[in-house]
């Protein structure tokens, strides 16, 4: 599909998803891709503008990332940020050196307002610093925009060129007006219109998704969870009972959540699909009875979710196209966009394309990213408990109980869980926190309950407030609904006499206990 893009140029640098992001917040199509990538590539894809990121590195140093001066000769509009403008300025003729006193933090700059960049910003505004080298000469044709006492071309332009350069960051929330800079680099510079819309795209990936299956089957692997079921929603508006959604479920969801997903997708439900739902639990409980090690348990769930799946294929039989719910951050992760660290092979259903006969995979959200998966799941109509959902990990409930796996672990862990959501929704509070859950611990303490001695189990809590899921902070929730959901527990979940809360944020802990 033919869409205006901004192309993000990753030099290693951390913000490059961030970056991405906030361009599409202003409505406009944005992509990473690595500073290795071929010129003729780049220049192919004739971008409206081009963002180079910060990096690590020192620009000056021999192996240091670097691009083609050609770039500047395309005529396109380019921003760099922190090592992308200390980059700019190296390859133009300017100097880039070791910083006398390095700016790391909430930094107060002062900015010309007569340039398009800082066009509605304050003069003197907020701005995230973090950089070990500084600018010390501008290259020749360029002109301060914007200082600090310790940097003083804390941004520049050469509007002749459209280029335009920034020390600090403005892709990150601690810069006050950094939106502001960004929606100002892509409208009042690069021109664009605004398009990529959340309704356009569903009405245009419905229909490519039609032209190419035409009277094709197509399988899909549901889980329930957000990115499945918007992907499963846009087959089913694109072909409808062509599609089949195979629904394991392995005993190891929350409280009523495959009759919900059943209730959504099954054959009551508003969706013109074939719905197969296959009730795996005892199977899976016997493949992780006396298992302890989480590795060995995710792998043990990972591989029984296959071998179901694969089952229920053959008897479909085969079919010309497999689904994937994958989305932008899987593939840039995966080291196929940008230039970050592979942080996870992501290979959305396993290994089932080894196993399933299939000719080719439909990955119809691998261009968006949560957010935008969101959006797209409320254009389609699907019920907002679906769409915003809380992250929920694949083996499900099996890292949430420490310890081997029982069918009466897994029924108090459900119970304790659906109490913890409720006071919090109840409180208004489901709106304030990010990921909340409850948690069997392996720790059994002594209790007393009725003038009887109990030797129960204790649940933990959890509730953490996160932008990216890659760090969190524990979120602070008022003692009443503590107290309250803690009374509750102990009172209605058989074998429960003990509740903690875990305080702890990300690093060091994880959000997931196991």
């Amino acid at each position: 599909m033919k869409r205006e893009t901004v192309v993000v140029l990753d030099f290693g640098g951390q913000y490059n998803q961030l970056i991405a992001r906030r361009v599409r917040e202003c409505n406009v199509y944005c992509e990473i891709y690595s500073y290795k990538t071929d010129f003729e590539k780049i220049k192919a894809l004739q971008p409206k503008g081009i963002i180079f990121t910060g990096g690590p590195n020192s620009c000056y140093e021999p192996g240091a990332p670097t691009y083609t001066k050609e770039i500047f000769e395309l005529g396109v509009p380019i921003l760099g940020i922190c090592y992308g403008s200390q980059l700019m300025m190296h390859l133009l003729g300017g100097k880039v050196e070791k910083a006398p006193v390095r700016e790391y933090g909430k930094i107060e700059v002062t900015t010309d307002r007569t340039s398009d960049l800082f066009a509605d910003v304050s003069e003197k505004t907020i701005c995230w610093m973090s950089h070990n080298d500084y600018i010390s000469q501008m290259a020749p044709g360029f002109r301060t925009i914007a200082y600090t006492d310790n940097c003083p071309y804390a941004a520049m332009e050469n509007t002749e060129k459209k280029l335009y350069a920034t020390q600090f960051h403005p892709e990150v929330l601690h810069t006050q007006e950094g939106q502001k800079m960004l929606s100002n680099f892509v409208f009042r510079v690069c021109g664009c219109a605004g398009d990529w819309k959340m309704d356009s795209f569903v009405e245009q990936s419905i229909r490519q998704i039609r032209e190419k299956v035409g009277d094709g089957k197509v399988l899909c692997a549901l889980s329930g969870g957000v990115d499945s079921s918007v992907a499963a929603v846009l087959l089913s508006k694109a072909v409808g009972n062509q599609l089949t959604c195979v629904f394991v479920d392995h005993g190891l969801l929350r409280k009523n959540e495959g009759d919900e997903v059943e209730a959504v997708f099954g054959p009551d439900g508003p969706y013109d699909l074939n719905f197969i739902r296959v009730n795996a639990q005892e199977r899976f409980y016997s493949k992780l009875a006396g298992v302890t090690e989480p590795e060995k348990k995710r792998k043990i769930i990972g591989e029984e979710f296959i071998r179901v799946f694969e089952e229920e294929a053959k008897k479909i039989g085969a079919v010309d196209f497999l689904v994937q719910g994958t989305i932008y951050p899987d593939v840039v992760e995966s080291g196929v966009g940008g230039e970050s660290t592979v942080i996870k092979s992501h290979h959305n259903v396993g290994g089932l394309p080894d196993y399933v006969d299939f000719k080719e995979i439909i990955e119809p959200l691998r261009d968006l990213f949560k957010d935008e998966v969101r959006k797209a799941g409320l254009e389609l109509g699907i019920p907002d408990y679906l769409v915003f959902r809380q992250p929920f990990p694949g083996p499900g409930l099996g890292i949430r109980i420490i310890g081997a796996i029982t069918p009466e672990k897994v029924q108090m862990v459900q119970d304790a869980d659906a109490i913890w959501r409720e006071e919090i929704a109840a409180a208004g509070w489901d709106k304030k926190v990010n990921q909340y859950f409850a948690a069997l611990t392996n720790m059994q303490s002594v209790g007393v309950m009725g003038d009887e001695r109990t030797y129960d189990y204790a649940i933990a809590l959890r509730a953490v407030t996160t932008t990216d899921f890659m760090t969190a902070e524990s979120a602070e929730i008022p003692w009443e609904i503590i107290g309250k959901t803690t009374s509750r527990i102990v009172n209605e979940v058989k074998h429960i006499n003990r509740v903690l809360y875990d305080c702890t944020g990300k690093p060091p802990a994880t959000i997931e206990f196991e």
